[in-house]
């Protein structure tokens, strides 16, 4: 890669997590406080928790920030363990809205969605226009990051090191591995699964070999929630493994389904000369149907958190000497 293109390449990224970032900031100022009532009040049910977590990340463009407000409400006991479980169901789900707004392709219209929110912005200042117009703005700041580093990424089709790298992930293990670390890293499943769309529409990678790094950074997204809940109490860490069962198991199926079945080559089918989309479709596929497999076995999640993260016992040091206990 020439270093004009690595520069730009890093242009786009930072235009991309900026982008990101701003949208999730502005709509957190705009709505934060509602969402937390919301989340409060709407979670006793599975369904409607689950609706409530797919809606939320859907505006917030990040399952990790709902998760991680989420692990605060059970720390402080406005949730139970059985409540959260629905909760990072449809936190998985909503997360998908953002590939599939990047598989939409509307770069050409990004510098207008740009122009327009800065506009709102500039005249509706602390005022739901003006937080509108943020949002907009960055999803049009996130657009032309993805423009730029697809462009960056188009000579690599060339470059016979690199093509012999992307061939590596149609290992699984290297795949899954790739993913969990890059997502881990950047803190953001959504983040790393539109870099992993631009390398694809730049050709250097297919969809056999996306899959596994995607599957992959299902479970690098749950790093952020593991370390907010560093320093929580019991329940609060229980619910980063609940995150982190979901999407193992999740992974381990379909790793299991890609190597047996022709589903890679089916999803490739539904939309044969547009990868983004078809990555966009696997993401959406893998969160929708591990969400309904383990949708009966919610409850069963939280118990394998409490078996893994025992409560502590409270041991009496006069137990083990009964010749000193008092009387």
């Amino acid at each position: 890669m020439e270093i004009q293109n690595f520069i730009t390449l890093l242009g786009g990224l930072a235009l991309f997590l900026y982008g990101m970032q701003t949208m999730s900031s502005e709509l957190e100022d705009a709505a934060g406080n509602r969402m937390k009532k919301i989340l409060e009040r709407l979670t006793a049910n599975r369904w409607s928790g689950i609706l409530v977590g797919l809606v939320i990340t859907a505006l917030i463009q990040s399952s990790s920030a709902l998760t991680v407000m989420a692990v605060g409400f059970v720390n402080a006991g406005m949730m139970t363990l059985r409540q959260v479980v629905w909760v990072i169901m449809g936190a998985n789900i909503g997360t998908t809205v953002t590939g599939q707004l990047i598989a939409l392709n509307v770069g050409a219209a990004a510098p207008v969605i740009a122009f327009a929110g800065v506009i709102l912005m500039t005249f509706g200042k602390n005022t739901v226009w003006g937080h509108g117009g943020g949002v907009l703005a960055g999803l049009g700041v996130l657009f032309i990051g993805m423009e730029m580093m697809g462009g960056a990424m188009l000579p690599l089709r060339e470059s016979k090191a690199f093509l012999a790298m992307m061939t590596e992930f149609k290992n699984p293990l290297s795949g899954i591995l790739a993913g969990t670390v890059f997502t881990a890293l950047i803190q953001s499943s959504s983040a790393s699964l539109g870099i992993l769309q631009a390398i694809a529409a730049g050709g250097g990678i297919s969809l056999s070999g996306a899959v596994y790094v995607l599957f992959g950074q299902n479970i690098g997204t749950c790093v952020t929630a593991i370390l907010a809940s560093v320093g929580m109490n019991r329940n609060a860490r229980r619910t980063t493994v609940i995150h982190l069962s979901f999407n193992v198991i999740g992974t381990l199926l379909f790793t299991f389904i890609c190597l047996t079945t022709p589903l890679t080559s089916w999803v490739e089918s539904l939309t044969p000369k547009n990868i983004p989309a078809q990555i966009a479709n696997m993401h959406t596929f893998f969160n929708v149907t591990t969400t309904l497999l383990l949708l009966p076995f919610g409850n069963a999640l939280a118990a394998l958190a409490e078996l893994l993260l025992p409560d502590e016992k409270i041991r009496n040091k006069n137990a083990y000497f009964p010749l000193f206990r008092k009387h």
